[in-house]
């Protein structure tokens, strides 16, 4: 993996534009986010790598945009969480989706302004070693991996 760091100064009015431009274009970690010295403008670093070629990894890793387009409202998924802590049942399922609704809100999916890296780079650590798998990409690429594939087959029941 040969990861690169990319910085861009834009207009604030495009920062999202040019962030979810970015996911788009590459594997991206995070979006960092600092105004410019005069205030006018912001800065963006995001970490990336070059999407691999069709096949290379021989599964598909998606972007938290697709692996997140049709899960529901991040609350209605915290309530699931508790409700299901509260009863003791913590499954597979339980941590998939506690590690899946971290990552999207660290992802800004939805915005929040409130940052979950760490927290979500652990929970994605943690649902690898319960599933006991090899994962030769972004820790956090699995979790959504994973969760796209769950969302698929709850739509499909």
């Amino acid at each position: 993996m040969s990861v690169f760091e990319i910085r861009i100064i834009c207009e604030p009015h495009d920062t999202d534009r040019v962030s979810t431009a970015l996911a788009a274009a590459f594997d991206t970690g995070p979006v960092r986010c600092y105004p410019t010295r005069d205030r006018k403008r912001d800065r963006l670093y995001v970490r990336a790598d070059h999407r691999p070629a069709d096949g290379e990894l021989g599964e598909h890793w998606p972007t938290a945009q697709e692996a997140y387009a049709n899960a529901p409202d991040p609350r209605a998924e915290f309530d699931w969480l508790l409700a299901q802590a509260h009863v003791g049942k913590r499954t597979r399922e339980w941590w998939l989706r506690r590690a899946a609704v971290v990552d999207r809100r660290s992802a800004h999916l939805p915005p929040d302004h409130r940052r979950r890296d760490e927290h979500a780079l652990e929970l994605a650590h943690f649902l690898i070693e319960l599933d006991d798998a090899t994962v030769p990409a972004d820790p956090r690429a699995y979790v959504r991996q994973q969760y796209a594939a769950f969302i698929h087959t709850e739509e499909s029941e």
